[in-house]
């Protein structure tokens, strides 16, 4: 999502990544309105094999309208399918995800489209990008998801009460997005703070910021502190942490050599943020 709409310098942040080992390449007919996956269909020729592409659907452009609507029908995503593949150049897409959706969707017809494509061949997983816990309960009760994407960070904890217990125990994976929390987590990410994130306020942001410094302690740099908690959870299969540029790209593509957290660091991690939770959508 992060890396624009010039294709030169975006095939080369993606080249750059596949060379470093990533394999997981998120993207959605959203993006750019479908720029995003011309661009990844360019990067990708001639190393599909190396590569997990996973896109996202529902969000429809209507012919003469701004904006997008919501659209979860059969019909839709049968159609939209085909318009992704055609962007992205290739022949199936490993990962096709549910961009949204609400309790009142049509879940069941949603569920039909992605098994037909299934057994058509187009795709070989979905999955669902939700942060509405009665939304993922249904998809987990109804439906074969293998994933679900979901915020997860230090300051965004609201899927542990919940959503990663129920996932664990159904075999499903998370794909946590916004490790960083939309920069409140990086480094030399103060000004961030004087907007607020979620319930947190300027103060205890810069706060909770000097203590993850602390507990770092050099041994690695606070965003890949971050990165490594939201990876911390049996639960969590891969982090999408976005980069516009090689600095940020190296700077997450390092958090893997960082050492997983050990228990006491999690827990550490813990009393210096706040386990909020969800209180809608219930």
């Amino acid at each position: 999502m992060s890396i624009g709409t010039e294709e030169p310098e975006g095939v080369r942040l993606i080249h750059e990544a596949l060379d470093r080992g990533v394999n997981l390449l998120d993207t959605a007919d959203l993006y750019d309105s479908g720029r995003n996956e011309e661009i990844v269909g360019k990067a990708i020729k001639g190393r599909r094999q190396d590569v997990i592409v996973a896109t996202k659907v529902g969000n429809r452009r209507i012919q003469g309208q701004e904006g997008w609507v919501w659209d979860p029908s059969k019909s839709y995503i049968l159609s939209a399918v085909k318009e992704s593949l055609r962007r992205l150049d290739i022949d199936y897409i490993d990962l096709y995800q549910l961009h949204g959706g609400t309790i009142d969707d049509p879940i069941d017809e949603t569920i039909e489209a992605f098994e037909q494509l299934k057994k058509e061949g187009l795709i070989r997983y979905y999955g669902i990008s939700s942060i509405r816990p009665n939304v993922i309960r249904e998809y987990v009760k109804r439906s074969e998801i293998v994933s679900v994407m979901n915020q997860y960070s230090i300051l965004d904890r609201r899927a542990e009460e919940e959503v990663l217990p129920l996932l664990r125990e159904n075999g499903i994976s998370i794909i946590s997005r916004g490790p960083v929390a939309s920069g409140n987590l990086a480094d030399h990410g103060e000004k961030k703070a004087s907007k607020g994130y979620l319930d947190y306020k300027e103060e205890e942001l810069l706060e909770i910021r000097r203590d993850l410094e602390a507990l770092a302690d050099g041994k690695c740099t606070m965003s890949q502190l971050a990165i490594r908690y939201s990876l911390s959870d049996p639960a969590v299969a891969s982090a999408i942490a976005g980069a516009s540029s090689i600095a940020q790209l190296m700077e997450n593509v390092n958090a893997s050599e960082v050492p997983p957290l050990s228990t006491e660091t999690v827990m550490k991690i813990r009393q210096i943020s706040r386990a909020n939770s969800y209180t809608q959508h219930r």
